[in-house]
Parts: C-alpha cells; sequence; structure tokens
C-alpha cells in the first residue's frame, strides 16, 4: 500500500468494522463529506486525519502502526492558515482538542505567547482578535479552546510547558488583566500532573528560542508559522524538538521559583495600575 491507495484502505477498514460514515466522520472530528473525499481518493488525507480515522475505529495497535507509518511517507506537512480560515477556527480547535484526548505525553515550548492551554478568557480574546473573526466564530471558537482546558485536569496526562520570560511580560491585555493571567498560570502550576518552567532572562543561554512547538507523544511535533502550521513525524526530526525542549526545560526555573518570578511580574503589572507608570518609568 502506497499513499496514494490510503483512503481506499480506510474505506475498506471503515466498512469491514461495519460503522456508519457519519459516525466515523464525528468521532474523527470531521465532516461526512470530508471523509468521502479522502476514502474515494479526491484528496489526501493528512497524518492527524489518518490518525483520527483510526482511532475512530478502534483498529489494533498493529493495523494503527502499519497505516501510520504510509501516512508518514512524507515526513512534513504544511497547513496553510488560509485553509484554516476557510475551514473555520473553531473546527481546528474541535480537531486539536480530538489530537489532546489521544495524546498521554505534551511538551510545548512557548516564546511568543502564553500557551493556549493556559489562557484566560480575556488572553482567548485578545489572541483572537487578530484573526479579523465575526461574532458567532469568535464566541465558538473560544468556546472550544476554554472546553480544551479540561484536559489540564485529567491526571492520565503528564504535560509539560516551558514558556521564555518575554512572554510574561507582553502587553497582549491591560496591567490588571495581565495581572490575572499571570495569577492564572500560577494556580495551573500546582496541578500534580502539570508542569510548568519559566526561561528566566537573568539566565545564561546556549540555544535559541526559534519558535513555538508542541511535541505530542514522541510521534507528533506541530509548528506554527507566519503562514502555516507544520506537522512533524520523521522520528529523527522529532527527536530533534524533544532534545531542544529538554535543554530548555533543564535550564528553566520550575515549581516554587518560577512561581515566584510570575508572582514578581504580576505585582509589577498591578503596580503600574496603581501609580499608572509602567515599569522602569
Amino acid at each position: 500500500m502506497n499513499k496514494g491507495e490510503l483512503g481506499t484502505a480506510l474505506r475498506a477498514l471503515r466498512e469491514g468494522s461495519g460503522k456508519e460514515a457519519k459516525a466515523v466522520a464525528r468521532s474523527a472530528v470531521m465532516s461526512a463529506s470530508k471523509l468521502s473525499k479522502i476514502e474515494t481518493g479526491a484528496i489526501a488525507p493528512s497524518i492527524t486525519d489518518v490518525d483520527r480515522i483510526l482511532t475512530a475505529l478502534g483498529v489494533s495497535e498493529a493495523v494503527k502502526t502499519q497505516y501510520m507509518a504510509v501516512a508518514r511517507a512524507e515526513a512534513t506537512e504544511a497547513t496553510a492558515w488560509r485553509l484554516v480560515r476557510r475551514m473555520g477556527h473553531y473546527r481546528k480547535q474541535q480537531q486539536t482538542k480530538a489530537l489532546e484526548a489521544q495524546m498521554r505525553l505534551l511538551r510545548l515550548f512557548q516564546p511568543a505567547l502564553v500557551p493556549g492551554l493556559l489562557q484566560t478568557p480575556e488572553y482567548i480574546r485578545a489572541v483572537l482578535g487578530r484573526h479579523d473573526l465575526g461574532a458567532d466564530q469568535l464566541s465558538r471558537t473560544l468556546g472550544v479552546r476554554i472546553e480544551r482546558q479540561a484536559v489540564l485536569y485529567d491526571r492520565t496526562k503528564d504535560l509539560r510547558f516551558v514558556i521564555s520570560e518575554p512572554v510574561l511580560r507582553w502587553r497582549i491585555l491591560p496591567p490588571p488583566m495581565m495581572a490575572l493571567q499571570l495569577d492564572r498560570i500560577i494556580s495551573v502550576s500546582r496541578l500534580p500532573n502539570v508542569d510548568i518552567r519559566i526561561v528566566s532572562l537573568a539566565a545564561p543561554q546556549t540555544d535559541f528560542p526559534n519558535h513555538t512547538f508542541v511535541i505530542r507523544d514522541d510521534r507528533l511535533v506541530t509548528v506554527e508559522t507566519v503562514h502555516a502550521e507544520l506537522a512533524i513525524t520523521d522520528p529523527r526530526d522529532v527527536a530533534l524538538y524533544i532534545r531542544k525542549f529538554d535543554g530548555f526545560a533543564g535550564l528553566a526555573l520550575a515549581g516554587k521559583e518560577a512561581r515566584a518570578l510570575l508572582a514578581t511580574i504580576r505585582d509589577e503589572f498591578l503596580r503600574e495600575q496603581e501609580t499608572g507608570e509602567a515599569p522602569g518609568e
């Protein structure tokens, strides 16, 4: 089986399982028309599409390994953000939620924004505001993004975040709301299955942040660029990202030290609100 035959093979698997296309599509977080196009070869499925379809079908690990190897024949895929806008940002959030439901280990490095799973509703609105969404799209996307945060309280999952200090100082919101956002991070950091580390500006560094990336288990890395999201599955490339994450995590502040830095920056925002002066003025 090659990648061009994958859609037909997935249809055969579904028909053999006795499951209806609509039910499989719903479980795989995609439209029935998209599943139909994949099964007929009209469109090529992405790696995450194949993963979700196989999970919805409930196939064995051996079968899943075989099919995923075919899906990974191309080690890197790019999905342009314009296609995400066309699909609907809330559907992208639903797809991410499905991936997070299946994973056991998440490692997220963020040098630009507070990670989505840690964002307050106000911060989410500010981030989504750059996409020029209509009121309905904004409401639906915000709702799904907040729903995704339930994964933080699933103790079967190991969630690790490494955030650079400038992220905490980036003025996405007015000072009092930024203070609430930092309080949110402090609170989540106390969950037993969550590890939040801060790369301090005071610490000597031998590496460079480059960009945001997320590692799910040891099999999939997603990277956000200006024009697209990249999905990387080649084990050699995944290993590079794991080493980069571990390097920053090893130098970052953790536990009480991380919370102390978060509290210091929070208090700076609160003093600014009270005095009307930004730090350093």
